[in-house]
């Protein structure tokens, strides 16, 4: 059955769904990424639900084909365990014109069976005009929480491959997992997913101390390909705390601001 997608407009609801994230497949998929799940123990890293919420619109008729994240707010309200079943409900709050086609503000909420919300996943995409391929400008960008990337604190360094960035991506946008959709977007390689990147962010967080609660505010500044050496760097003396995923000529890929957070 061929899906009839929607043509997304503000007040659109989402269809109510249930998921969970297995231990199997969060070792899977951060296998891929070449990191240790036993970083999270019991728990789900919250960087699978910036996908999870970008599927939940999908399974509603909002097509992700092409569309390329722009900032994401996280908000962890307490841990999520690996098998927990969650309730998934979301809208489009605002449609905006932009000079290459349009960006989506949708928020995604995950819920537990007592009915409490556990996971926020806010989202801004760009929604491209396939007939503008090229053409720049995608709304007001915020300023970066990062001027100067040679002042942050360096950490692990990550080698991507298109093996591995296939193996982790699902269907429902070829520019992550497809040349020549990356190609016909305008990228010279398919580039990997915005919650993709954030996973080397939240596992060096829980290196270093395990969040009860967080709220995370990130923004995807520069296309991170899926054959690019990808480096963990942070300020944990700023305020708030400031954490990027740096390219090769160290140019800030994604970047995430710490907002709050609470230990476990």
């Amino acid at each position: 059955m061929t899906m009839q997608w929607v043509d997304p407009y503000p007040g659109f609801v989402y269809d109510e769904d249930h998921i969970e994230i297995t231990a199997t497949h969060q070792a899977e998929k951060l296998a891929a990424c070449g990191i240790d799940a036993e970083v999270f123990g019991a728990h789900a890293d919250p960087s699978f639900f910036i996908g999870l919420a970008i599927h939940a619109g999908i399974k509603s008729g909002i097509t992700a084909e092409g569309n390329i994240n722009m900032s994401q707010s996280v908000i962890q309200h307490r841990p999520v365990l690996l098998g927990e079943r969650l309730r998934v409900t979301g809208s489009i709050t605002a449609v905006e014109s932009v000079p290459r086609g349009s960006t989506l503000h949708t928020e995604v909420q995950f819920e537990g069976v007592d009915g409490r919300v556990v996971i926020t996943a806010n989202r801004v995409s760009l929604k491209p005009d396939p007939d503008k391929v090229g053409t720049r400008g995608a709304g007001e960008k915020p300023p970066p929480l990062i001027p100067d990337p040679a002042v942050l604190e360096q950490e692990l360094a990550y080698q991507l491959t298109p093996q591995g960035v296939k193996a982790y991506s699902s269907e429902g946008n070829s520019i992550h997992y497809e040349e020549d959709a990356a190609k016909r977007a305008g990228f010279r390689a398919p580039l990997i997913g915005g919650g993709m990147g954030v996973h080397f962010l939240m596992a060096a967080l829980w290196r270093i101390r395990p969040p009860q609660s967080l709220r995370a505010d990130i923004y995807f500044r520069r296309p991170i390909f899926w054959d690019e050496q990808v480096r963990v760097a942070m300020d944990d003396l700023a305020t708030p705390t400031v954490m990027a995923l740096l390219k090769p000529e160290g140019k800030v890929g994604t970047e995430l601001a710490l907002l709050e957070l609470t230990t476990q």
